[in-house]
């Protein structure tokens, strides 16, 4: 029996308010549609599964709302994604003229692409994604840090210049008394 491979893609749905993402997200999914709008507040996701050539794809699709109050939640909901899905109203012009704004949003958010390439272009720099709050890969970036500095040190024989000890009175005041 042949090894199948599974890969996980992460794609966000993105588009102005009521344009239609959520209901496409839906047919794609579970073939229904329904006639209510119901406005998405923050972001949701569903999943589902395709077989490519050989390999098991499990598309993680995600539905953001399209209402610019939301947009500042962007950051948590794309940092991952592989790709993204454009939507737009044939019957509104302006959902369309948005859509260079949403795609531009969307590759300003998901940077990491851009700063791997950054970093490897620069010397191969190592690139870690962090989080303070979360206590997320803070320890292995900065024992990468150290590491290379250490190796650093050992190539440029990089040392530390004495400190002076502190002057008596006397001294700061030239040596006069007055």
């Amino acid at each position: 029996m042949s090894m199948r491979r599974r890969t996980l893609l992460k794609v966000i749905v993105l588009g102005d308010s009521g344009v239609g993402k959520t209901s496409l997200m839906n047919q794609y999914v579970n073939k229904k549609f329904s006639h209510q709008y119901k406005a998405t507040i923050g972001a949701d996701f569903v999943t589902k599964e395709l077989q490519i050539e050989d390999r098991l794809v499990t598309l993680q699709i995600w539905d953001t709302a399209g209402q610019e109050r939301f947009q500042s939640l962007g950051v948590a909901f794309y940092r991952g994604a592989d790709c993204c899905v454009l939507v737009y109203d044939v019957n509104v012009l302006k959902s369309f003229d948005n859509l260079d704004n949403w795609h531009e949003e969307f590759l300003n958010q998901v940077s990491e692409k851009k700063a791997k390439d950054w970093c490897a272009s620069n010397g191969n720099i190592p690139y870690f994604e962090t989080s303070a709050k979360e206590d997320y890969n803070v320890d292995p970036a900065f024992l990468s840090v150290a590491r290379i500095a250490l190796a650093s040190e050992r190539e440029q024989d990089i040392y530390f210049q004495s400190i002076p000890e502190a002057v008596s009175e006397n001294e700061q005041r030239g040596g006069c008394a007055c």
